[in-house]
């Protein structure tokens, strides 16, 4: 059975990660080939939404999309030296759900945290990531 720590500390370490190969082939060894990120949108978002009797959920299907999301988040977080993300707290696992929660980081201030739902196939890899931005 595979550690919740070890794939609570791969999964934050692939969005900090700054080789694009190296995230692609983390992404396909963390996520089952067919896996799936959640994520809850912004409240702009949810409102648009809201206002047309919709829920908003932005999502991304397959390890290409799930690492385009991955390196979108690098682009626009990480890079620029704006923020990076760190493990925090501590990581729960029944069963096949693993739940982690995360900050983002800029210098020595908290910026950003979240809560991520991860459901885990047979193999230990992420058939489902449902990621909650708290703050």
């Amino acid at each position: 059975m595979l550690d919740p720590i070890e794939l609570a500390d791969r999964y934050v370490a692939v969005w900090n990660e700054p080789s694009s190969e190296v995230r692609r082939a983390t992404v396909g060894a963390l996520w089952a080939d067919d896996g799936m990120h959640f994520l809850q949108p912004p409240d702009e978002a949810a409102k648009a939404a809201e206002r047309l009797s919709l829920v908003a959920v932005f999502q991304a299907r397959g390890h290409d999309q799930l690492t385009a999301r991955v390196e979108r988040a690098y682009d626009e977080f990480v890079a620029p030296g704006t923020m990076t993300f760190r493990r925090h707290g501590d990581v729960a696992r029944v069963h096949d759900v693993v739940r982690l929660g995360w900050e983002a980081v800029s210098g020595d201030a908290v910026v950003g945290w979240g809560t991520d739902v991860l459901l885990l196939d047979a193999d230990g890899r992420i058939r489902a990531d449902y990621q909650f931005i708290e703050a």
